[in-house]
Order: C-alpha cells, then structure tokens, then sequence
C-alpha cells in the first residue's frame, strides 16, 4: 500500500463561517456530504467543520467554528498563506484528532515515522437534528502491515451557543494482541488558535481544567474535562474536550501544554507520575477491543460563562 504522509493545504472558500448556532427559519439541522476528500458538515447551512481523511498522516476535523462564527483551531499546517501569525510548530497538531504515540512499539503521534491511519470506508452518513458519521481505519505500520483497526462514530450537534462533536472510538485487536504503550504523547486532542493558547503567538487566553488547575499546573493532571478560551475577533470563544465517564481509567491524565495543546491521554503514567515506564501500558487481548468517548465542546465565554461543567453533567449521564 502506497500513502503520501503529506498534509495538504486548505483554502476554505471565503473563511466566512456561522455566525452562531441559531437555525435560520429556511435551513435547519445538520447537513452531512462527502466531496473530494473530505466530509463537509454544516450546521442550519453554514460550514461547522470538515473531516479530512484522504492523502494525510491520520483522519482530522479542521476547521472547526465556535458559536462565534470563527474557527478555534490552528490554520497551519493546513493553510499555508496568511498564517504567519500562528506558531510553527509540531506539524502533527492539525486540529481535532484521536491517535496514540506509542501502539506495540510504533508512533502514530508524530509526522514522519513511517505510520499511518489510513481510512478504509464510510459506513454511515445521516443527516438530521444530529448528523451521524460512522468510519473505519486501519493503522498501518512502517512495513506495510496492519497493526490494528478501528471503527467510529462521530456525532454532530448544537444547543443554544454552544456546538458538539461527540467521539466514539472503538480499537480493534484485529491482527494480534495490541499494546497501548505509557507514552505522553496522544490521544484525544485539539490544537487551538495562538490568540486563545497561553503562551502562544500573541496568546491571551486561558487553560483550565475542571479541578480547577490553571495553565502549566493542568499537565498531566487527572480531570473530567479540559478547557482553552479566549478572544478571537472582539468576542471569548472556548473549546473543550470532555471525558465520558465509561472511559478506562476516568477521570483521564492530561497532555496539556500552554501553547495550544490540549490531549486526554489514559497512557502516560510514567511520564504524569513518575512512575516506572510501562505503568500505564494497556493491552488489547488478540480479537478483542476498547472503546473511548470523548465529546468536544464549543461554547461561548470562557468556562464559567459558557456553563462546561454544567454541560459535561449532561454529557456524563448519557
């Protein structure tokens, strides 16, 4: 099998998007279509976000539009022309994406090593009040083999000023026994705008989690949620990624760095406490499976305006 690790560059016709959530009384719902190579999902006929998954390291959504009408992700890699505002850096960090840095040994985090997530069919597409997405993937190894494989199902949604993308990951062990090694780096993870990181390129934004800890203190801190707000445009707009409660080892550590990166990662116990490396390994029995579930949440404000811990009771009671 022959795959180009390249990641292309998008130009998203306008870059006008949703102002807001609020269904015009002509267009309701979410509309699902596929084109080229990508999935494009729209929300009361304006563009939320796009599912990339041809011709790239490993399938991601980019962009995606707060409540605001803007996009709350980074720009580079994807676009390559008016992005010199943003930082350069760690070329991997397109987005909103799920992967793992270490599965038997291999790194699927990092551009470059020779692996890849490879998109094998769509089974599912529906529109409606909820759009619905179903996919399955196959983790190629540098030699060509197949590690594992995946199915998922993504769900998308909106409320009153806020915007959902909910996950369900389900790992295969379908070629032999898999280990989910103890490694920082993954899992379920978003990389925003410079603006609204900390420390970013001119960032004036704010990273908390949901115990309460703050910027740099949040890393490699257990929580059920994790959130990065900020002024983009004139207006605060917040994403945050959330942890269902069915998940292995609820709440989840997580990988989150003051320049923009925020990832939930159940694996790396070594790394979030100091622990002899392998602590956090999980295996996958040969034929067997786990599944993950995340929901990744938009809303205006920052957490406390934007009510997140009141929307993640919702979320964990489903």
């Amino acid at each position: 099998m022959k795959t180009s690790l390249f990641v292309p560059v998008f130009v998203v016709a306008g870059c006008v998007y949703l102002a807001g959530y609020a269904a015009a009384q002509d267009v309701a719902g979410v509309k699902i279509t596929e084109a080229n190579d990508r999935v494009r999902v729209e929300i009361n006929g304006k563009l939320f976000t796009e599912y990339n998954y041809k011709n790239v390291p490993r399938p991601f959504f980019y962009p995606v539009v707060g409540p605001t009408g803007v996009g709350v992700t980074r720009n580079w890699p994807m676009k390559q022309e008016g992005v010199e505002n943003e930082d350069h850096d760690h070329p991997h960090h397109c987005g909103v994406w799920f992967t793992h840095g270490a599965v038997n040994g291999l790194d699927f985090w990092a551009n470059g090593k020779k692996t890849q997530i490879v998109h094998d069919r769509i089974l599912e597409m529906k529109s409606g009040r909820t759009g619905v997405l179903k996919t399955t993937n196959k983790w190629i190894g540098p030699d060509g083999k197949v590690v594992c494989t995946d199915a998922r199902t993504y769900q998308f949604s909106a409320g009153d000023d806020c915007g959902m993308i909910d996950f369900e990951v389900e790992l295969k062990a379908s070629n032999g026994e898999v280990v989910l090694g103890d490694t920082k780096e993954g899992s379920m993870a978003v990389r925003v705008l410079p603006v609204i990181s900390v420390k970013g390129k001119g960032g004036k934004g704010c990273l908390v989690n949901s115990v309460g800890d703050k910027g740099l203190a949040a890393w490699g801190k257990r929580a059920e949620w994790c959130d990065y707000s900020g002024p983009i445009e004139g207006q605060v707009v917040g994403i945050t990624i959330f942890d269902h409660p069915s998940n292995p080892r609820h709440p989840t550590y997580w990988h989150a760095r003051d320049y923009g990166l925020m990832g939930a990662n159940p694996f790396g116990i070594s790394y979030f406490e100091k622990k002899p490396k392998g602590t956090g390994d999980m295996k996958i029995p040969a034929g067997g499976d786990v599944t993950f579930r995340y929901r990744i949440f938009l809303h205006r404000g920052d957490d406390k305006t934007g009510k997140v811990a009141e929307h993640y009771k919702e979320y964990a009671g489903k």
